[in-house]
């Protein structure tokens, strides 16, 4: 239970208590009289710290004032979000029990201050919500009066606690200074249907074409039939997991039926999937096991789709299971792309191009953006996609056409990326920098080698920028190559590997701050996925591509889970996970050796090489992602930005 402090008694007829009741507050009072006499602000937070020092430690505090006028999804938005400390809006501030010491230490400031001046309060628009000017300035029917909650949101933004102000858009939150301003307030009020506003707001502004125009219009009104209910996001997400597993399961049978039951549930798979997210918005439901249940279980249903592809291919006879892996390289090599890229200029200053202006100029134009939104084929047009095919014609057909639909929009987007890399002067922080390293995934090989060259120093001028993609990109060419054209069994691949080992080196060895830099660790990921597939491919060893496409999945989680936690700015995992795991160049090595020592005969030593090396990194990286997102303090972080997946 929360609780919410009024700083006075509301007006006769007011429903802000009960209002406050149904989004789950305890309603505390303080009289009215508290701020009688000299001093009345002082007096009035005096009493309110007193209700604060009431209140039982662990709880989140709400502070409102009794003349707030406003619709009950305004005080949703602020007041029980849990994602953040300290949030306002005209007339209420909240804070997560973490920053009830900030609180109470603003409460004192604003009982030293007196409150904010009348003529100087920000007035809120009834129409919007939003801050206007000042009490001056302001229409005498819009005019608001000073508040305690308001100088103690400025006190908690001078102490250097972030406090959120949500976007209320047409819904109405202000304390009017008379009667005039309260009737029109009201009269906003009864005029913006908010169960609308919020049932809209539930939806992500930015998503693709098919979830846009034909999941969100329907997933909306079952997103809210499962908060009416008491169902958690969490449990949707569980639901949409179970249903692509079952549709996996029917495409692992072969039969023409499974296929088509398997389209239908993967479908359904997805709708449950933009109702997770979906009732999470509409009921402000935001959690740390959400955030990574929601990030992981997407990769997880597609790419147990894929093996059940192949094994339904199996089942009629026809090996898929190269293309099966090939479809789960490629995409997860994308969404590397996609989070480098993103991580390399998501503060960089001076960050503008002749291409991203250009890019601009076509959103401009409504027919273009939904066009290059489809081009990409997010995870909406991927999944109806794969769904549509399955049902209709073969798993060959259906993952060769995935390859070259996702080969394609891999190519146009990061042709696009570089383009906007090489012609933007941007300068990369710090913490870019790190965030990349931390994505390059270098184990203690690749450290060592950094290390020597480090004391050796770096090229001079424009051509040290260019040597972290150039040495990526030839160490990746070394080793997939020896991988695609020796013989099966040879041991070229693994002087090649070794090769590549000092290539990642060399690539680290300085701050990745280049303007292409960001492409080392899509490289990286290229290199060590591409390699077992092609020595699997190539081996003559029964079960080596199932075993190869348990390994790549392990250690494909082990990189999204270190993408998410970069995003939740808690930074990258233990490095001493990425040690025992070997890195990416260690791996690649071990890799090699396996496929020199036993891809060559008629044994199964390479498949329980695999095997065996899949099993040990998926125990190791799944226990330490369970620690982290279960028992720590991580961050309740889920992404609203629409980004394709």
């Amino acid at each position: 239970m929360s609780t919410a402090i009024l700083t006075g008694r509301p007006p006769a007829g007011s429903p802000l208590e009960s209002d406050l009741r149904s989004l789950g507050f305890d309603v505390r009072t303080v009289p009215d009289d508290a701020g009688a006499g000299s001093g009345a602000a002082a007096g009035t937070a005096a009493a309110v710290a007193a209700e604060l020092d009431a209140v039982a430690p662990g709880r989140r505090v709400a502070l409102v004032d009794p003349r707030f006028v406003g619709h009950v999804h305004s005080l949703r938005l602020a007041l029980t979000d849990p994602r953040f400390p300290a949030a306002a809006v005209p007339g209420a501030v909240t804070v997560l029990p973490e920053a009830r010491t900030a609180l109470a230490g603003a409460l004192t400031a604003a009982a030293a201050d007196g409150g904010p001046a009348a003529d100087d309060a920000p007035a809120p628009d009834p129409a919007s919500g939003t801050r206007t000017a000042t009490q001056a300035d302001a229409p005498a029917s819009l005019r608001t009066l000073p508040t305690l909650p308001d100088s103690v949101a400025g006190a908690l933004d001078s102490a250097g606690v972030g406090v959120h102000r949500p976007e209320l858009g047409v819904l109405v939150a202000a304390v009017p200074a008379d009667d005039e301003a309260r009737r029109a307030a009201s009269d906003a009020v009864d005029g913006t249907d908010d169960e609308a506003v919020r049932l809209r707001s539930a939806v992500k502004s930015r998503d693709g074409f098919f979830t846009t125009f034909c999941i969100s219009p329907y997933s909306r009104y079952l997103a809210r039939w499962c908060a009416r209910r008491g169902f958690t996001p969490n449990q949707v997400t569980t639901a949409s997991l179970l249903t692509a597993l079952i549709a996996a399961a029917a495409a692992a049978t072969g039969t023409r039926g499974g296929f088509v039951a398997a389209g239908v549930l993967l479908l359904a798979s997805f709708v449950l999937d933009c109702t997770d997210g979906q009732l999470a918005r509409y009921a402000l439901r935001y959690s740390t096991m959400g955030a990574w249940l929601d990030a992981t279980f997407d990769r997880a249903k597609e790419y147990a789709y894929y093996a059940g592809l192949a094994l339904g291919a199996a089942r009629g006879g026809d090996d898929v299971w190269a293309l099966a892996l090939g479809a789960m390289v490629l995409q997860t090599a994308r969404h590397v792309v996609d989070f480098a890229f993103t991580e390399a200029n998501h503060d960089a200053t001076a960050n503008t191009s002749p291409t991203a202006a250009l890019s601009d100029r076509l959103d401009s134009a409504g027919w273009t953006v939904w066009v290059r939104r489809m081009i990409v084929l997010p995870i909406g047009e991927r999944w109806a996609l794969i769904a549509v095919l399955t049902a209709c014609t073969t798993p060959r057909i259906t993952l060769w056409v995935l390859i070259i639909g996702c080969a394609f929009a891999a190519c146009y987007t990061t042709a696009g990326r570089v383009l906007r890399s090489v012609t933007r002067k941007a300068r990369r922080t710090d913490r870019a920098a790190r965030a990349l390293a931390d994505l390059a995934d270098s184990g203690p090989a690749a450290e060592l080698v950094a290390g020597g060259a480090r004391r050796l120093g770096s090229l001079p001028g424009a051509a040290a920028l260019l040597v972290a993609p150039l040495a990526a990109a030839l160490g990746a060419a070394a080793v997939t190559g020896a991988a695609l054209w020796a013989p099966a069994g040879s041991w070229w691949p693994v002087p090649a590997a070794l090769a590549y080992v000092l290539a990642s080196g060399v690539a680290v060895a300085a701050p990745l701050k280049g303007p292409l830099d960001w492409l080392v660790p899509p490289l990286f990921r290229i290199a060590e996925y591409c390699t077992i597939l092609v020595l699997a491919a190539r081996s003559e060893v029964n079960g080596a591509l199932p075993a190869a496409f348990g390994l790549v999945a392990a250690v494909a989680y082990h990189h999204y889970d270190t993408v998410y936690r970069i995003r939740g700015g808690t930074g990258a995992p233990p490095h001493r996970l990425v040690r025992a795991i070997g890195g990416h160049e260690g791996r690649t090595v071990v890799v090699t050796a396996a496929a020199a020592l036993w891809a060559g005969g008629s044994e199964q030593g390479f498949t329980i090489a695999l095997t065996a090396l899949a099993a040990v990194i998926a125990a190791a990286v799944l226990s330490e992602s369970i620690r982290f997102w279960v028992s720590s303090g991580a961050p309740a972080v889920h992404d609203e930005t629409g980004e394709p997946a």
